[in-house]
């Protein structure tokens, strides 16, 4: 997919390329390292919305980055949210025997399998970002490659120990107890909206976008992560296992609070739509076709039913 031609480009096309290019990346294996590539492309290629990517590129492509620059990003970012499901199923955190309706990592490859198909999907990510880096300083483009640091940095910085890892500690940590709010607000921000960050605010990193325009995708998708998991949790409740693609009320039987345990369903979906309109306020600078693509995939985000 070219962004800067003729062809339109749409939250589909985008999907459709960056299926075409993780495939391509699960095509390393030799013959003793087969089965960790089977077991990383099992959870790589099993679907999903891809929301993180998509929204990564066409942030990018709304704020005049070229395709070409920002697809390395794509790619990595979506095997760092593929890792991060495949050791948050895991017997020692939560424990889920389905993932987009089917057996998770674990329960097809073992335990092991699927802690190093987790590790080896994280570290493929940064490998296919440092190249698209690289490849730039090759090319003689200083600038661009700058930019894919600063957007590499902020990925690790969501990713990592200040980001989602601590989320999920914390999440672990607040099982079978009482928690407030602001525990609460902790866990879910870092666990989902630090990832959606990174999307939003890469795209603008990668596009060289000013220092507004990246303080405002910030905000944004600290915004869509926080509504993104309220959406779970509410999803975690009313949802069944065709639409779920796992088990229902998996965070009840965990003795985990969630926004829903605290407040109950109606609130949480009226907090979700406010959360919402808060991001579109922010994504309200991007412009263009691919700007409107972005407000409308996160609006789609709220009244789910997966």
């Amino acid at each position: 997919m070219k962004a800067q031609t003729a062809v339109a480009v749409t939250a589909d096309a985008v999907r459709e390329e960056l299926e075409r290019r993780l495939d391509a990346a699960m095509n390393q294996a030799d013959p003793y390292d087969q089965p960790l590539w089977d077991a990383m492309r099992y959870s790589l290629m099993a679907g999903g919305k891809r929301i993180r990517p998509v929204l990564l590129m066409l942030t990018g492509l709304s704020l005049g980055a070229k395709a070409e620059d920002l697809w390395p990003f794509a790619m990595g970012l979506e095997m760092i949210h593929t890792y991060s499901l495949i050791h948050d199923d895991l017997p020692a955190m939560d424990n889920d025997d389905y993932r987009r309706g089917r057996l998770t990592s674990h329960k097809v490859f073992g335990e092991a399998g699927a802690i190093l198909a987790g590790d080896g999907l994280l570290t493929l990510a940064f490998e296919t970002m440092g190249r698209g880096v690289t490849e730039q300083l090759d090319r003689g483009q200083a600038e661009k490659a700058a930019r894919g640091m600063r957007c590499l940095s902020y990925m690790a910085q969501c990713a990592g120990c200040k980001g989602m890892v601590a989320g999920q500690i914390a999440d672990l940590k607040s099982e079978g107890r009482s928690i407030g709010l602001e525990e609460l607000t902790y866990i879910e921000f870092n666990k989902t909206s630090r990832l959606l960050m990174a999307a939003l605010k890469g795209g603008a990193y990668l596009a060289g976008a000013t220092d507004e325009v990246l303080e405002k995708m910030e905000k944004a998708g600290g915004w869509v992560g926080q509504a993104f998991q309220i959406e779970d949790d509410v999803l975690d409740v009313e949802g069944t296992l065709e639409e779920l693609g796992k088990a229902p009320m998996s965070d009840d039987k965990a003795q985990k609070a969630t926004f829903t345990s605290l407040y109950g369903l109606e609130k949480a979906k009226e907090t979700a739509a406010h959360l919402t309109e808060e991001a579109l306020q922010e994504l309200s600078c991007l412009s263009g076709e691919e700007g409107e693509m972005v407000r409308t995939l996160v609006r789609s985000l709220i009244g789910r039913k997966k």
